[in-house]
C-alpha cells in the first residue's frame, strides 16, 4: 500500500515538471514523465476513455488517471522468476463495448511456468478485473527463467498472435509438437481458428502460426495488419522478422550471432526454407517492444518502425526498403526501452525500465 501511494505521488509530480526535449530528424521532440516511481515495468496499455494501464513484472497491473494510479485488483498469480512475471497488456479494440484487456505472463506450472494469456473485463473505476480467465498456456512447462517472449497483439480478423521463446531451450523453436519458439494465434474465446498453417499436422501444437523463433519481445501490426516482431539474438544477430504464416524463421539452426561462447550457431546464416530476417543487428542490442507508426503527428515517420533498446539505452527508428536503422533516439530518459507504443492522438509512450516510468513524446 506505501508503494501505490509512492506511485501516486509521483504521478502528481510527473504532471507538474516542466518537459525536456530530444533531437530528432524531425525536429525537437517534447517528453514528459506520465507516471515514475515503478517497479520494473513491462508494458503499457492506452485506454480509449482516459488514462492507461501499466504491468510491473512482479505482478502489478496500475490504472493510472486523472493524476491518480491505482492497483488493479483481480489480476493472475504469476511466477515472477527470471524473466518471467507479469508481462504484456494489450487493450481490445472493442473496450468501449466490452471493457476487456489481454495479459500475458508466465504461468505457474508443473515442474516450473509457461507463457499464459488471459482475457479480463476492467471495471469502470479501473480498479479491478473481472471474468478472468486463462485461454491459452504455452505447453509443456519448463524451470527456466527465460525467453518468454510474451507480447500479444489482436490482429485485423480479431485473432490474438502472442509470442513465445524458446526458453532457453534451443532445440524446441524447430519442433512443431511444443510452443516453444512460436508466434500462437488462437481466436478471443481461445479456440484455434481453422486457417491455422498446421491444423491438419499430426502432432503439431494447431495454435502455432509461425515458429523457429529465439525472444520475440518486441510485436505490432503495420497499416496492412502484417505482424512485425523484434526477437533477441544471442550474441549477434538480434532481428526484426515478418511474420508470414506458417513460416520458419531459422532458429537455431540459422543465425546471424554466435553462442555468448563464441562458438558458431546451428549451420550458418541461411537454409532453404528457413526465412532472412528483414534487419538484423551485430552487435546486439537487446530489442524489446515494437510499433509501427501512423504518422498522425510526424508525417515523415508514417510506416516507420520503432523499436526499443535495452542494451544501448536508445529507440531505433527503422525504414526504407530493405528495411535499416535510420535513426536513434536517445537522451537521458531512454534507459533501458521495455515498450513502446502509439496512443489515439498519434504521441509516442514508451517505458524506460531504468527510470521506472512512463514516457510520452509529442511535437515541440
Amino acid at each position: 500500500m506505501l508503494r501505490v501511494f509512492a506511485i501516486l505521488f509521483l504521478v502528481f509530480k510527473a504532471a507538474l515538471v516542466s518537459a525536456d526535449f530530444l533531437q530528432t530528424s524531425s525536429g525537437p521532440v517534447q517528453i514528459a514523465p506520465m507516471v515514475e516511481g515503478l517497479d520494473a515495468p513491462w508494458a503499457i496499455g492506452i485506454l480509449p476513455d482516459k488514462g492507461f494501464l501499466v504491468t510491473e513484472r512482479e505482478g502489478a497491473l496500475l490504472y493510472v488517471a486523472d493524476g491518480k494510479a491505482i492497483a488493479v485488483k483481480g489480476v493472475p498469480d504469476v511466477l515472477a522468476k527470471g524473466q518471467g512475471g507479469l508481462l504484456d497488456v494489450t487493450v481490445a479494440r472493442d473496450f468501449n463495448q466490452t471493457r476487456e484487456i489481454f495479459l500475458t505472463f508466465s504461468k505457474p506450472q508443473k515442474g516450473g511456468a509457461g507463457t499464459a494469456l488471459a482475457v479480463g473485463r476492467l471495471s469502470e473505476r479501473g480498479d479491478r478485473l473481472t471474468n478472468l480467465r486463462v485461454i491459452f498456456e504455452a505447453v509443456p512447462g519448463g524451470s527456466s527463467g527465460r525467453h518468454y517472449g510474451s507480447r500479444v497483439v489482436e490482429a485485423k480478423d480479431g485473432t490474438l498472435l502472442v509470442t513465445i521463446g524458446d526458453r532457453g531451450e534451443r532445440p524446441k523453436a524447430q519442433d512443431r509438437s511444443n510452443h516453444n519458439g512460436t508466434v500462437i494465434r488462437v481466436n478471443r474465446d481461445g479456440s484455434v481458428p481453422g486457417d491455422n498453417p498446421f491444423v491438419q499436422e499430426s502432432g503439431a501444437r494447431p495454435e502455432i502460426w509461425s515458429y523457429g523463433h529465439r525472444n520475440p519481445q518486441g510485436a505490432g501490426l503495420d497499416a496492412r495488419g502484417r505482424l512485425w516482431i523484434s526477437e533477441h539474438g544471442a550474441k549477434g544477430g538480434d532481428e526484426v522478422n515478418l511474420v508470414q504464416r506458417g513460416s520458419n524463421y531459422g532458429w537455431p539452426v540459422i543465425s546471424y550471432g554466435v553462442h555468448y561462447s563464441g562458438d558458431k550457431i546451428g549451420e550458418g546464416t541461411a537454409k532453404p526454407g528457413m526465412e532472412q530476417p528483414e534487419y538484423y543487428w551485430d552487435p546486439s542490442i537487446a530489442p524489446s517492444g515494437l510499433m509501427v507508426y501512423s504518422g498522425k503527428l510526424w508525417p515523415d515517420w508514417k510506416g516507420d518502425i520503432f523499436v526499443g533498446s535495452l542494451k544501448f539505452d536508445y529507440i531505433a527508428r527503422m525504414a526504407g526498403s530493405p528495411l535499416r536503422e535510420v535513426e536513434q533516439i536517445k537522451g537521458p530518459e531512454t534507459i533501458r526501452v521495455r515498450d513502446i507504443v502509439e496512443a489515439h492522438d498519434g504521441s509516442i509512450w514508451y517505458i524506460s525500465v531504468g527510470d521506472g516510468a512512463v514516457y510520452r513524446l509529442t511535437p515541440a
